[in-house]
C-alpha cells in the first residue's frame, strides 16, 4: 500500500512535468486513469489515491509560491520521492469496538493490526477522525489520526515579556540574562553513529547482514531526532507558558548552514523547529509570539542605541556610554525592544507555520484544497 501510494504520487508529478496548465483537479482525474491502467494500483483505496495526488500538488504549489517570492533563491523544484506513508480519508479503514485495533479494508486486504500507544481514541467520535496515516519508520509502523479538535488552553497572565537570542555556545540567552545550554544530541552520538556507519560499509551490498546494519544505523538516527524534538517541544512550552510576550529573531537558517564549519552545529541545534513550536504554543495558549528582523540586533547598544561593530569572536558588548553586557544578552534585549515597538505600531503575532503541518512534520492535507490555494496553471 505504501509503495502504491508512492507510485501514484510520483506518477501525478510526472504528468504535471509532461503537460502544461495542469491543476489539482487534473491530478485527481489522473488517479482514475492510473487505476484503470494498473490492476495493483486499483487495489489501493480511491481516497488514498486522491490523498497521494494532493501530496504531489502540495509540492507543486510550494514550488509556485517560491517562484513568486524573489527573496527565495532556491525554488525547490518538485522531486520524485520514495514514500514511506499511505494516507486514508474517512473510507478504507475500520476501528475495532474498543478502539485498540485498526482494519485496513482496501483491495490489498492487509487485515487487522493491534495498536499500542498512550492516546485513547475513545475520547473522540468516529466522525471527528478525518484522516488516518500509516507511516513506516526504522523501528516499526505507526498509525496517525488527523482529528478535528480545537485545542485551546486557558493560561493566567504572567505579566512577563521576554526576548530570545539563539546561539551555539548556549541554545538561547533571554533578555533577563538567563542561558539555556545546548544539549548537542548529534555531537554526543557521533561516536556511535560512526561505528554503525563503518559496519554498514563493511557488509556486502545486497546481503541481509547489510540490511540489518542499515536498520541499526537508521534506528540510532531516529533516536537522536526524537531526543532533539522532545527537548525542543518541552522547552518551547515552558517559555510560552511563563511569558505573555515572546520575541525571537527570524533567522534564515538555510543561508546560515552554507558555512561548512558551523553547518553541523546549526542543524543539531534546530532553531527553526523551536521557533515553529513557539508559534504553535502561542496560538494554543493565546500568547503573543513575535518574530523580528535580526539585522543589527547584536551590534546596537541597548542603552544608547549606538552601533558597536563586533566580530563573532567578540562575546562582550562594550559601549562608550559605559554599558557592559554579554553579547547575547544585549541582543536579546534589543530583540524584545524591537518587537514591542512594532507591536505598539499595530503589529500582530505571527501566524503559526504549523497550521498546515502536524506534529510530525507532515502536511495537513485536510486544509489543502483548490478552493484555498486557487487554480495555478503551469
Amino acid at each position: 500500500m505504501i509503495r502504491t501510494a508512492s507510485f501514484v504520487r510520483n506518477s501525478c508529478l510526472r504528468y504535471w512535468m509532461d503537460n502544461e496548465k495542469v491543476g489539482q483537479y487534473d491530478l485527481s482525474r489522473q488517479c482514475k486513469i492510473l487505476a484503470s491502467e494498473f490492476e495493483w494500483a486499483k487495489k489501493l483505496n480511491s481516497m488514498a489515491r486522491q490523498a497521494s495526488a494532493e501530496r504531489a500538488w502540495a509540492s507543486i504549489k510550494r514550488f509556485y509560491d517560491n517562484c513568486q517570492n524573489p527573496s527565495i533563491k532556491k525554488k525547490g523544484y518538485p522531486k520524485f520521492k520514495k514514500g514511506r506513508t499511505v494516507e486514508y480519508k474517512p473510507s478504507g479503514w475500520q476501528l475495532s469496538q474498543d478502539r485498540t485495533a485498526i482494519n485496513l479494508r482496501d483491495g490489498f486486504k492487509a487485515g487487522w493490526f493491534k495498536m499500542r500507544g498512550g492516546f485513547d481514541l475513545n475520547y473522540y467520535q468516529q466522525s471527528q477522525i478525518k484522516r488516518v496515516r500509516v507511516i513506516r519508520r526504522a523501528d516499526s509502523y505507526y498509525c496517525q489520526f488527523c482529528i478535528a479538535q480545537e485545542r485551546l488552553e486557558e493560561m493566567k497572565p504572567s505579566g512577563n515579556a521576554i526576548g530570545l537570542d539563539v546561539g551555539l555556545s548556549s541554545f538561547y540567552t533571554d533578555s533577563n540574562g538567563c542561558k539555556v545550554d545546548n544539549p548537542r544530541y548529534l555531537r554526543k552520538s557521533e561516536k556511535r553513529l560512526k561505528r554503525l556507519q563503518r559496519q554498514v560499509s563493511k557488509k556486502k551490498k545486497g546481503s541481509n547482514s547489510r540490511k540489518k546494519a542499515i536498520n541499526k544505523l537508521a534506528r540510532k538516527h531516529l533516536k537522536v531526532s526524537r531526543q532533539r524534538k522532545d527537548w525542543l517541544v518541552k522547552l518551547a512550552r515552558c517559555v510560552v507558558s511563563s511569558n505573555d510576550v515572546v520575541a525571537y529573531e527570524k533567522l534564515t537558517v538555510k543561508n546560515m548552514v552554507k558555512n561548512h564549519c558551523l553547518a553541523k552545529s546549526i542543524n543539531d541545534a534546530s532553531w527553526h523547529i523551536f521557533f515553529d513550536w513557539l508559534e504553535y504554543y502561542g496560538k494554543v495558549m493565546g500568547k503573543i509570539v513575535y518574530g523580528v528582523n535580526p539585522q543589527y540586533t547584536s551590534q546596537e547598544c541597548p542603552n544608547c542605541k549606538q552601533m558597536v561593530k563586533k566580530t563573532l569572536s567578540v562575546r562582550t558588548h562594550l559601549c562608550e556610554c559605559g554599558c557592559v553586557l554579554d553579547r547575547d544578552e544585549a541582543a536579546a534585549i534589543n530583540i524584545l525592544a524591537k518587537a514591542l515597538r512594532e507591536l505598539s505600531r499595530g503589529g500582530q503575532s505571527q501566524t503559526s507555520s504549523l497550521e498546515l503541518v502536524n506534529a510530525n512534520g507532515h502536511i495537513n492535507l485536510c486544509q489543502l484544497s483548490e478552493s484555498l490555494v486557487g487554480k495555478l496553471s503551469g
